[in-house]
C-alpha cells in the first residue's frame, strides 16, 4: 500500500488534486475519486447501521465487509493494484443463500422502511449500487479487475436482505416484519 498518513492537513489539495497511493496527483473530480469516495461513504454507512442492535452473526458479517470496502478503497487508490480478491465476492454470495434462505418469498414490493437498522441498511444498498455505478464508470475508462464491480453488485444484494434480516429482528424477542408498498394500481386490480 502507499505511504502512511503522518499529517491530516497537508493542504496539497488546495488546488484541486489529491494524490493516489502510487503518488500520482489527479483532480477531485475525477472518476477514480468519485468511486473511492462512495466506497468511503458506503463504509462510513455500513459504520453507522454497526451503531444499531443486530445479531451478532449479522454484526461479524459487516464488520468483515467493512475490513474488505477498505481493501476495495485502497485498490481504487493505486491504478493496477489488486487487494480485493474473488473470495471476498463469494463470501458475500455465501450470505447472501444463507440469510436469504430464512426469508419469507416477497410476493409485492417493500419499502425502505421498517426498523431503524433496516432503514439503515436500505441506506447502505442505495450507496452501493450508487459506488457501483461509480466503479464501471471507472472501468470504462481505466483497466479495473472485475472483483470490485461484482462486490459492489453483491454487497447491493446483501444490504437488501439484511434490511428484510433487521426488520424481523427484535430484542424484545416479538417478531417484525417488512413495509409493504401499497400501489394504488394492485389495490384496484384485486377489488375487481
Amino acid at each position: 500500500m502507499g505511504q502512511r498518513l503522518t499529517q491530516i492537513a497537508t493542504r496539497t489539495g488546495d488546488n484541486g488534486t489529491t494524490g493516489l497511493g502510487d503518488k500520482t496527483r489527479v483532480s477531485k473530480n475525477s472518476l477514480r475519486v468519485h468511486a473511492m469516495g462512495d466506497v468511503d461513504e458506503l463504509n462510513s454507512n455500513i459504520g453507522l447501521l454497526l451503531c444499531e442492535a443486530m445479531p451478532d452473526d449479522v454484526r461479524e458479517l459487516l464488520v468483515g465487509v467493512q475490513h474488505e470496502l477498505f481493501n476495495l478503497g485502497g485498490e481504487l487508490s493505486i491504478p493496477g493494484f489488486e487487494l480485493l480478491k474473488l473470495d471476498a465476492v463469494l463470501a458475500l454470495e455465501e450470505a447472501l443463500a444463507h440469510y436469504n434462505a430464512n426469508l419469507p418469498t416477497l410476493q409485492e414490493f417493500i419499502l425502505p422502511a421498517g426498523s431503524r437498522a433496516a432503514a439503515l441498511a436500505h441506506v447502505c444498498r442505495t450507496v452501493a449500487r450508487r459506488a457501483e455505478r461509480a466503479v464501471v464508470a471507472l472501468g470504462n475508462q481505466d483497466a479495473l479487475k472485475y472483483a470490485p464491480q461484482q462486490y459492489l453488485n453483491r454487497l447491493s444484494d446483501l444490504m437488501f436482505v439484511l434490511a428484510r434480516v433487521l426488520n424481523r429482528y427484535r430484542t424484545d424477542g416479538s417478531v417484525g416484519d417488512d413495509v409493504y408498498w401499497r400501489s394504488e394500481r394492485l389495490a384496484k386490480s384485486a377489488s375487481d
